[in-house]
């Protein structure tokens, strides 16, 4: 497959997170098959029962490329025009898994050796899959992380830090709101603090920011809530100390606030004739850097029609994309990051 169709089939296969056994059994294939035509290896990286990671190596692996296999709902199937490829993950991140894939084909039909190639499963939730292929490396230097960059090399991402917050009151007729308390006020409260909660700055990676992204509670609107709930989402420039003091002081008495997912703001290398930008999303190198090499973050297609229904990716970045993870690895394998 050249590098739309395999875009195009892996797009067709739904894998929102937790639900990526599919799409990871047709890499396991299609890597197989590569694998045996360049005396490569495959694996699956258990993480559950029906969840697997999939790595191929061909020789010793210095340089990894890696991204994800998971996509968010809901899914829609792929179409195609003369400009992009459409559809759930293709850019986010299934088009640069195709792109990876045909770098290394590139590669190793040039003789290259010492690649591999790791795609895990839940990084749109929780990095499940990185957390495992980071508690059982395989010796790789760097590690070229792709995510939608349009291309341009990221100099830096913001961190992230999400909370579940939980409220509890006692139900009661709403005409006799004195026999209850209300978890849903409760909530609200401690939502509106949080709000007020002072967000830091940073020259490089900008202002922090808020979502609140669910909120959900309540049994009917004639009765006092029992119990309320809400995920909220900073994304992070440096310490989240006072972020982290404030929600605790904002839920104090109120609800209970469980940290549920924290990466750190990150600062990247640069590498010899690539442009540059600054993201603001998080990524699986936090976990995966230091067990899989010195992270690069780089990939086709835009960050601002992910996660939407406009997903597209553009087919001439694409073929640019196979091109840009060529030469990287390629000059990595050779000067070991020296001019990177």
């Amino acid at each position: 497959m050249n590098v739309f169709e395999l875009t195009r089939a892996l797009v067709e296969i739904e894998s929102t997170t937790r639900y990526e056994k599919a799409v990871g059994e047709f890499l396991q294939a299609h890597l197989t098959a590569l694998a045996a035509r360049f005396d490569g290896h495959v694996e699956k990286m258990r993480v559950s029962s029906e969840r697997d990671n999939v790595f191929a190596s061909f020789g010793e692996p210095i340089v990894t490329l890696s991204t994800h296999m998971d996509t968010v709902p809901p899914f829609f199937p792929s179409r195609e025009d003369d400009e992009f490829i459409w559809g759930r993950g293709s850019c986010d991140a299934k088009g640069i898994i195709a792109a990876m894939i045909v770098a290394a084909e590139k590669l190793l039909a040039e003789g290259t050796r010492n690649l591999g190639l790791l795609f895990v499963v839940g990084e749109e939730k929780d990095s499940a899959g990185a957390k495992l292929a980071a508690a059982d490396p395989r010796g790789a230097k760097f590690l070229i992380n792709g995510e939608p960059t349009e291309n341009r090399l990221a100099l830096g991402s913001k961190g992230v830090l999400r909370y579940e917050l939980a409220a509890q009151g006692k139900l009661a007729h709403s005409a006799y709101p004195e026999l209850g308390h209300s978890a849903i006020h409760d909530l609200l409260d401690a939502l509106r603090d949080i709000r007020d909660i002072p967000l830091p700055e940073d020259a490089l990676l900008g202002r922090s920011t808020l979502n609140v992204g669910t909120i959900a509670g309540g049994r009917a609107p004639n009765v006092v809530a029992d119990h309320a709930s809400a995920e909220v989402m900073f994304r992070l420039v440096g310490d989240p100390a006072t972020i982290r003091e404030g929600v605790r002081a904002a839920a104090a008495g109120r609800a209970e606030a469980r940290e549920a997912l924290y990466h750190p703001a990150l600062r990247l290398e640069t590498f010899d004739g690539l442009p540059t930008t600054v993201v603001a999303f998080a990524t699986d190198i936090p976990v995966l850097q230091g067990a899989w090499g010195r992270p690069f973050l780089i990939g086709p297609g835009s960050i601002h029609v992910a996660h939407t229904e406009e997903e597209r990716i553009p087919k001439q970045q694409l073929g640019e994309a196979v091109q840009i993870y060529a030469r990287m690895a390629g000059q990595l394998l050779v000067t070991g990051g020296a001019s990177a």
